[in-house]
């Protein structure tokens, strides 16, 4: 039922050409200089067997790139002390604690003991995780997302073993898999699917939203995908474990047959490895074998975009996916999943047709729109979603409520900071007006703030202008067009230029 890989080459965004039959060896792993929490790559300088562990991950990627039909029976002994203490010193200081209330620094005053102690419980069997903590968080787009925090030991196990996995599994999955994986991130997903769009002839786009995917994944087929590479038992009863331990909340251990706790540590590595047998391997073979004209595929964790040249053939991939995803119990959100027309020809089609502009979508935080340069040439533009961006005002609003009687120096500090991480995300060319407006809407919620607090002579907004210059961080466009930062991720690469028969390779070079 499973289908083996073809070529190694991996797309940036997997994409065909018109008219090709065979697969085409497009597909260049990006690389990227940082990805906040990868599980190896983690920063292991305060540690003294820092080479030892890159050297034993190294082996085993190295295996699975030469192998990639062969099961990996021995993997436990690669969670070694030395991974175990650097996977101990890549966690956050402050990270939250779980049900045990350990903390970090609490582990780390006898971190030598503790870790021997936890190798021989994981290699003699003895090791138990322990319940996660359930907490909610609000989402963007209002209500409450429930993660799980999982018990100090638990994260350092689950850390350790994604490592060892990581090693494998990043020479499995495919080039347009970009959620939780090392070296890629939001925004190298978005400029792949930019240059996807503009560079090939789409026309419709697919936009798939997974309903609950980490809430419904089945256990029993995740394990099975596992087993396609996994052999060693231990390494399966492990996950089998962390699945079976179940979520602490209002004091009742609540365990499931179904999902992965979301905010587990080793929860995105499954969720991809179930994605990559149930959706990726699968919507690559599709691609192969029964479009004939343009198509491309990103995916970020379970949101994915799928772009056809042609309607019918968009409308035929939907519903076979729709197909594919209850075979392993997983469903598309029925309001979240849309085809779409969307393109660099959209605009005078539908005007063709008398229809109104073309369509936008969301994708990762933002708005995508069909739209023009100065030049008249086609852009897509990037507008950070405004139910987000509300809900984000809102939440400072309320915590500057909180703050309202703290000096004002400490209150710019934090609204500084604030809006740096805003920007630091959403600076994105095209995106400006939003970037004015956040910083506009905050130093008026401010400006509301300090004139509410009690005897103090009301400040006029020229004065409180001159305060948020002062203090808060003027709107600039931190990162590239999304062809200048492909381009330079790959020198070798250059733009379609209307050529029907161009291919992405391994590295960026043309074929």
């Amino acid at each position: 039922m499973m289908h083996g890989r073809g070529k190694s080459d991996e797309a940036i965004v997997a994409s065909k050409p018109a008219n090709e039959a065979e697969r085409s060896a497009e597909e260049p792993v990006e690389r990227r200089a940082e990805a906040e929490g990868n599980a190896n790559q983690h920063d292991t300088s305060r540690t003294p067997s820092r080479t030892s562990v890159t050297h034993g991950l190294e082996r085993i990627r190295l295996t699975a790139r030469e192998r990639k039909e062969e099961k990996f029976t021995a993997l436990l002994h690669h969670v070694d002390a030395a991974l175990l203490e650097a996977e101990f010193y890549a966690l956050k200081e402050h990270a939250a604690a779980g049900v045990d209330g350990l903390t970090w620094r609490d582990y780390e005053q006898d971190l030598a003991g503790n870790l021997v102690d936890l190798h021989a419980r994981i290699h003699r069997g003895a090791y138990r995780p322990q319940p996660s903590r359930r907490v909610h968080i609000p989402k963007p787009e209002g209500g409450q997302r429930p993660l799980a925090v999982a018990a100090l030991e638990d994260k350092i196990v689950q850390r350790a073993t994604a490592a060892v996995l990581n090693a494998i599994y990043e020479e499995d999955f495919l080039g347009f898999s970009y959620g939780f994986r090392p070296g890629r991130g939001a925004h190298d997903v978005m400029d792949a699917l930019v240059v996807g769009i503009e560079s090939r002839k789409v026309n419709f786009i697919v936009d798939a939203d997974i309903r609950s995917f980490f809430d419904t994944v089945s256990q029993d087929w995740l394990i099975r995908f596992v087993e396609h590479r996994i052999g060693d038992r231990r390494i399966i009863r492990l996950i089998r474990k962390w699945l079976r331990a179940g979520v602490l909340e209002d004091g009742i251990v609540t365990v499931s047959e179904r999902g992965t706790a979301q905010g587990a540590v080793i929860s995105p590595l499954l969720a991809n490895i179930y994605l990559h047998y149930a959706f990726d391997l699968w919507a690559e073979r599709w691609r192969r074998r029964e479009v004939m004209g343009d198509m491309i595929i990103v995916r970020y964790a379970d949101d994915f975009i799928v772009g056809f040249e042609h309607e019918a053939e968009a409308r035929r991939f939907l519903d076979a996916l729709r197909q594919r995803l209850a075979e392993f119990a997983l469903l598309l959100h029925p309001e979240k999943t849309r085809l779409i027309e969307f393109g660099r020809f959209a605009a005078a089609n539908r005007k063709r047709r008398r229809l109104g502009k073309p369509e936008t979508f969301n994708f990762l935080g933002f708005t995508f729109i069909c739209g023009k340069s100065r030049r008249g040439k086609f852009l897509i533009k990037r507008k950070s979603r405004r139910d987000r961006m509300r809900a984000k005002l809102q939440a400072i609003k309320q915590e500057l409520r909180r703050r309202t009687h703290q000096p004002v120096p400490r209150q710019a500090k934090w609204l500084a900071q604030v809006i740096r991480g805003y920007f630091n995300y959403h600076a994105v060319p095209t995106n400006r007006r939003a970037l004015v407006s956040f910083r506009d809407e905050i130093a008026r919620k401010w400006w509301q703030r300090i004139n509410r607090r009690g005897q103090r002579r009301r400040m006029v907004w020229e004065q409180m202008k001159k305060l948020a210059d002062h203090w808060l961080p003027q709107p600039h466009i931190i990162h590239p067009w999304p062809n200048q930062q492909f381009a330079v991720r790959h020198p070798r690469w250059e733009p379609y230029a209307g050529k029907p028969h161009v291919r992405f390779c391994a590295g960026g070079a043309q074929q």
